[in-house]
């Protein structure tokens, strides 16, 4: 990819290091304290957090080093998701927001519950964040076979489709009709439609990146598709399970991942993305 030298996003928090509970460390004492407030009857995050109960709050995240290259190349695919997004709705008479990248390790809060490293890259809507811990990329390329810098960039600009969804209305939408089904299959099938629209969305970032800024090298859009395919639920439940189950679905099957994620690379047009309307 040809992003190494564009501009840095001054919208990445990097948690890495710091613990669940907010800061960088938690020495022995301090587990011990809480172990007593706990006992006491107190919420041991009094003890944790250094303050009040409640949900713990990372504070004072810094940015990324600047030898980071890791981190550089998330910081830099996140910008331009947010030159795209800024153009695509501004010519909606929209205002795109930008989303916050949060980089972690391990464990940390958020306003959706703690995210773990296990469940791989996510969005809460609840604080409009991206969250990923950079060890996925190692899983990405040894685990699923999914190398190179467009199967990174791609991880990224699904969970911004995300943020775009929630920006729009559609994640509010889903999670009432998901509220209101009371089957878990209508549930499931949702959000399979979900996520094939963030993949359609990313391949619009794509679309447009390459077409303003010419991002692409030969290979990058191979790269992206393998990456599409290899975390499809079909794969995955084959690999874990050693049978599919389409009924359990949430994310769609390799070849819906990769076709919808090549309908909005190859069309470039939002409305070419509404996977609610007829079959997926």
């Amino acid at each position: 990819m040809r992003i190494g030298h564009g501009r840095e996003s001054s919208n990445v928090e990097d948690r890495r290091g710091m613990s669940a509970f907010g800061g960088r460390s938690i020495g022995i004492g301090t587990i011990l304290l809480a172990l007593v407030a706990m006992y006491f009857g107190i919420d041991p995050s009094v003890v944790l957090q250094g303050g009040a109960p409640g949900v713990a709050q990372q504070q004072g995240a810094p940015s990324p080093p600047a030898d980071d290259a890791a981190a550089r190349f998330v910081s830099q695919v996140l910008a331009d998701t947010e030159d795209t997004w800024r153009e695509l709705f501004r010519r909606g008479n929209m205002q795109y927001e930008d989303p916050k990248l949060v980089l972690f390790s391990g464990a940390t809060p958020t306003a959706c519950g703690t995210g773990q490293s296990a469940m791989g890259p996510f969005y809460c809507p609840l604080d409009r964040k991206v969250y990923i811990d950079l060890e996925f990329y190692r899983d990405l390329r040894e685990r699923f076979r999914a190398p190179g810098e467009m199967a990174q960039a791609y991880v990224i600009a699904h969970e911004v489709g995300h943020h775009v969804q929630n920006l729009l209305g559609i994640a509010d939408k889903v999670r009432q009709l998901q509220s209101q089904s009371g089957e878990r299959s209508r549930a499931n099938a949702l959000s399979v439609r979900m996520e094939l629209q963030a993949d359609c969305f990313s391949g619009i970032w794509a679309y447009h990146a390459n077409r303003t800024r010419q991002v692409l090298e030969q290979g990058d859009l191979e790269s992206a598709l393998t990456a599409a395919a290899a975390i499809g639920d079909d794969r995955l439940q084959k690999q874990t399970q050693g049978r599919v189950a389409p009924e359990s679905f949430t994310h769609g099957s390799s070849e819906q991942r990769v076709r919808w994620f090549r309908r909005g690379f190859e069309r470039g047009d939002l409305r070419q993305c509404d996977t609610f309307a007829g079959p997926v």
